[in-house]
């Protein structure tokens, strides 16, 4: 018989271990050369930007708001981290504290004003992202800052693994999200505020640090994905990461995270990533162009969302 822990996991994941492996057969298929060793290491190095949002997006919408500032918090934190090391000679570590203290302070800032003054979060992120862009270009100029070797290691393959450490980085991060989420009092509280937030709030529980926090690990995460896309890029880019925001969402999304708050899954999100990232290397590799991979990447963003609108309104434990 199979054990009980393998029987819930296969309940839990199946569904999108199974799609996943579907998009993989059809473009194993479809093109002799994907589904090699080296298109598989290749995708895996690729996204630990991706993962580390969508860890902190996944705490966000469960808490029933959204982020939309992601993708500049990312090219903000980057920018001060390029600057420090090629204008002003820092060392990686010193200058790797500043950048996550930037995307964590802007988190702060995020949740700070969305929680504190009951604005929706969307309207203050929404205004977060165009001042993070802003900032960025000013704090390099609106020039890419190359900085070469001095920060590549953490994106470049460990010898004899082929795995980067920005990805073993980003899989740490899954599992210590899904932890927090599911074994820890922080994780039931927002889970229950998502779901309720009135309710939680008539039973003597303060939501608002809770909120907050969970803003300030968004930001941190971004702090974290700026670190690994500039190791990959050996460049801080002020035009990075635009329309990431999109992408992890859709991730989020598609893992069973619900837009709606109270619902989602850490592990699920990165199901989530693996499947964006396996429909669009190969979509490239099959040869469809940039115009028809957006066209069927949004489609499958919109399939997700109306089938999480469907699966919400179907929920008889919602009040």
């Amino acid at each position: 018989m199979m054990p009980k822990h393998v029987r819930n996991v296969l309940v839990q994941y199946g569904g999108l271990l199974a799609v996943l492996a579907v998009i993989v057969a059809v473009f194993s298929f479809q093109s002799q050369n994907f589904f090699q060793h080296s298109t598989l290491v290749s995708i895996a190095n690729q996204i630990p930007d991706l993962t580390f949002i969508a860890v902190g997006m996944t705490l966000v919408l469960i808490v029933g708001g959204i982020d939309l500032s992601v993708g500049s918090l990312l090219a903000l934190s980057s920018a001060v981290l390029g600057s420090l090391m090629v204008d002003h000679d820092w060392s990686l570590g010193t200058a790797a504290v500043l950048c996550l203290a930037t995307g964590a302070a802007c988190g702060l800032v995020n949740g700070a004003i969305a929680i504190g003054f009951r604005i929706p979060s969307f309207i203050v992120t929404l205004g977060m992202l165009e001042m993070a862009r802003g900032a960025t270009k000013v704090v390099t100029d609106s020039q890419t800052k190359y900085i070469g070797s001095a920060v590549e290691a953490i994106g470049q393959p460990l010898p004899g693994l082929l795995l980067s450490p920005a990805f073993l980085a980003a899989l740490a991060c899954v599992t210590a999200g899904q932890f927090l989420l599911t074994r820890t009092v922080f994780g039931r509280y927002c889970v229950a505020i998502g779901t309720n937030e009135e309710a939680v709030r008539m039973s003597g529980i303060r939501t608002a640090p809770y909120a907050m926090t969970v803003f300030v690990i968004s930001g941190l995460m971004c702090g974290m994905a700026a670190l690994a896309q500039t190791s990959r890029l050996s460049s801080a880019d002020p035009n990075a990461a635009i329309g990431i925001e999109l992408s992890a969402i859709a991730a989020c999304v598609i893992g069973g995270t619900s837009l709606m708050g109270g619902r989602g899954s850490v592990i699920s999100s990165f199901i989530g990533v693996l499947i964006i990232a396996v429909l669009q290397t190969g979509l490239a590799q099959i040869g469809v162009s940039d115009a028809n991979k957006q066209i069927i990447t949004g489609a499958v963003i919109v399939i997700a969302v109306l089938l999480d609108a469907l699966r919400s309104r179907w929920d008889p434990t919602r009040p």
